[in-house]
């Protein structure tokens, strides 16, 4: 669990890079051997692409590094739950294990919405331990979203300013 909580911590970092850059506040890492071989954060706003989640961008690193496709004895770590299109990813990977820091009940994939990572109809499940620095991840996130709905507030205000004078 010690190991875990460190490795949700880099994510956790990746999560804030993602922020300063506009994005969601979602990072990750893949560790392989108690070494980092890929690193993500979400990058679809920025980059214009609807797949660089923070997932992708980690696992596409990780099968570079190793020059694998199949990331058998690896584990991701990342602050949000994965969402069906990363789920489907960590099984088309092989990646052995997951930890996640928030649950998303709206589009998680491992456990909340559905568990497409341990469906037994697959040919591969991962391993799952969700809630790893919970309170923090969760916080994060939170308080991104808060930021934005008054950001949309302060803008609708505005605009309603301007079309009265």
């Amino acid at each position: 669990m010690q190991d875990d909580e460190k490795w949700m911590e880099q994510a956790l970092v990746l999560a804030e890079v993602a922020q300063s850059n506009g994005e969601i506040p979602v990072g990750a890492v893949v560790v392989c051997n108690g070494e980092v071989v890929g690193k993500g954060y979400n990058a679809s706003i920025t980059q214009n692409d609807p797949s660089a989640h923070a997932e992708m961008m980690a696992i596409r690193e990780a099968g570079k590094t190793l020059g694998n496709y199949r990331l058998v004895d690896c584990t991701l770590y990342v602050t949000l739950e994965p969402c069906p299109m990363c789920a489907g990813l960590l099984v088309h990977s092989r990646i052995k294990r997951l930890v996640f820091g928030a649950f998303d009940l709206r589009t998680g994939s491992a456990g909340s919405l559905m568990n497409l990572v341990q469906n037994p109809a697959l040919n591969h499940q991962v391993e799952v331990t969700p809630g790893v620095l919970q309170p923090v991840c969760s916080a994060r996130l939170s308080a991104f979203f808060k930021g934005r709905r008054e950001e949309q507030k302060r803008l609708k205000k505005l605009a309603k300013e301007g079309l009265e004078k």
